[in-house]
């Protein structure tokens, strides 16, 4: 009997080593959040996860579908990366260029449908679950007027990542 209490004694205190720390607790009782860092195998799988997750949403809505489209996401890019420079999260890029300034530079030739923006150490995901929550960008993401979707991102030393998604027609 002491032998199996002992076991089971044994069994219990390896299982309790397998726990996750429990999160840090920050003075507003919250767990204090994590930075999501983008790793180099990651990259490359991020804009196809965003692309599925939209996708998603927008069939469930029986909108049409989009596709990558690598003008747009140049676009993305080059803003995630002036936003990060001008540390600030809005349309206009360092050189007073919107938007549409951006898409046609790149040679863009579809009309654009929106573009949505956010700076926040959350994953792809949760930032998207943001953007639907909002009606603003809700409307951006689901305008049955588009067809081609540009995502990209800059990610600081710190984790900060500065999210872009352009949709055109």
């Amino acid at each position: 009997m002491t032998r199996l209490f002992t076991l089971l004694l044994v069994a219990g205190m390896a299982l309790a080593a397998c726990q996750p720390a429990a999160p840090t607790i920050g003075a507003d009782g919250q767990p204090i959040p994590r930075a999501y860092r983008i790793g180099t195998r990651e990259a490359a799988q991020l804009p196809f996860r965003m692309l599925d997750s939209v996708n998603a949403l927008r069939g469930a809505s029986s909108l049409p579908l989009l596709e990558l489209d690598a003008q747009l996401t140049a676009a993305a890019a080059t803003h995630s990366r002036d936003m990060q420079v001008q540390n600030r999260p809005w349309h206009f890029g360092s050189d007073g260029s919107s938007p549409v300034d951006r898409v046609r530079r790149v040679g863009y030739t579809g009309e654009l449908v929106g573009e949505v923006i956010s700076e926040t150490y959350e994953t792809e995901l949760e930032t998207l679950g943001a953007w639907m929550a909002k009606p603003d960008t809700r409307r951006v993401i689901m305008s049955p007027d588009a067809r081609k979707m540009g995502f990209s991102w800059f990610q600081e030393d710190n984790g900060k990542i500065w999210w872009t998604l352009v949709l055109g027609s």
